[in-house]
């Protein structure tokens, strides 16, 4: 009976007691960082003028997104970590999703944008102020997120209308559609062939406009006399393909292979990367190694200061 499931249980990260205070401790730290460093980057953003570009109204959407999937997330691993009672309604877990896909989806698309603002700032720098303009800068985002509430609202269709008639317990930490498709007693076919045109479109393309983007801006780089100058342009452009290629990596491992490849314990601690480690990384390698970041916060504590 399709209609009878009207919650679902989460295994969690662990069912090791002696490993779920010290593992609860860790990621309450992580998240906490997660919270103070990406709505700290937003609030900066918004209170100091000389931020008000577009490479940091991109920033600020980029930690607003990391903000946001993040804690779709976190609170109730968190929970579950320390309760007994680990279920989530039916309707709970597909707004979960819900929420989580939209701003996973929002975030490789971001990236994709952010990497052509960078290019364009750094190739054609006359130009760039009427290129980049903030109506320019503000459709795209709206782009990005209707496109990601399109693709989240058909993965979640999709996913919640397939049958559940066996177990309830899903083998994650949060409702991830690898587990609830092992779940299902329908055909998921349809939902894999899904996952594998309109998800692996949006990570291929993304992966493949930041590789471009960064390949020119090595060329760019490359034309710079100042030794020190080319190392701080290659450190920057390092790191931040290191986070793209973690966060973008563990997706399209995650999502992209078929169900029978799907090896739950394995993918737990892959998600791990992408729903919290990263989002802790972004602030720090996107914005706070910037010096116009660092010099918006040594005048807001001079306020505090006066």
């Amino acid at each position: 009976n399709c209609s009878s499931l009207t919650e679902f249980h989460l295994v969690g990260i662990t069912n090791n007691p002696e490993m779920k205070v010290t593992i609860f401790t860790l990621f309450l730290v992580v998240y906490l960082i997660i919270l103070v460093a990406n709505l700290g980057m937003i609030i900066l953003i918004r209170m100091d003028s000389q931020l008000h570009t577009p490479m940091y109204f991109f920033l600020s959407h980029l930690s607003f997104c990391d903000f946001c999937y993040s804690t779709s997330v976190g609170p109730k691993m968190l929970v579950d970590l320390l309760a007994k009672d680990k279920s989530i309604s039916f309707c709970g877990c597909a707004l979960q999703f819900f929420i989580f896909c939209i701003f996973t989806d929002s975030e490789c698309l971001l990236l994709a944008v952010m990497a052509f603002d960078r290019y364009k700032a750094i190739s054609n720098p006359l130009f760039y102020t009427i290129d980049m303009s903030s109506k320019v800068s503000s459709l795209l985002v709206v782009v990005i997120y209707l496109l990601s509430m399109v693709d989240a609202l058909i993965h979640t269709t999709l996913t919640f209308r397939l049958c559940f008639c066996g177990s309830n317990e899903i083998n994650h930490f949060f409702c991830d559609i690898p587990p609830l498709l092992l779940l299902s007693c329908s055909d998921t076919r349809v939902n894999e062939l899904v996952i594998f045109t309109v998800f692996g479109f949006i990570e291929l393309s993304t992966i493949s406009w930041v590789l471009v983007s960064y390949c020119d801006i090595t060329l760019s780089v490359l034309k710079i006399r100042s030794a020190e100058g080319r190392f701080k342009a290659f450190s920057i452009c390092t790191s931040r393909l290191t986070a793209v290629a973690i966060f973008q990596g563990t997706m399209l491992f995650t999502y992209f292979r078929p169900s029978s490849a799907y090896s739950l314990n394995q993918d737990k601690m892959i998600s791990l990367f992408y729903t919290l480690v990263i989002p802790m990384l972004n602030p720090l390698i996107y914005s706070l190694r910037n010096k116009d970041v660092k010099e918006a916060l040594e005048k807001l504590e001079n306020k505090k200061l006066f």
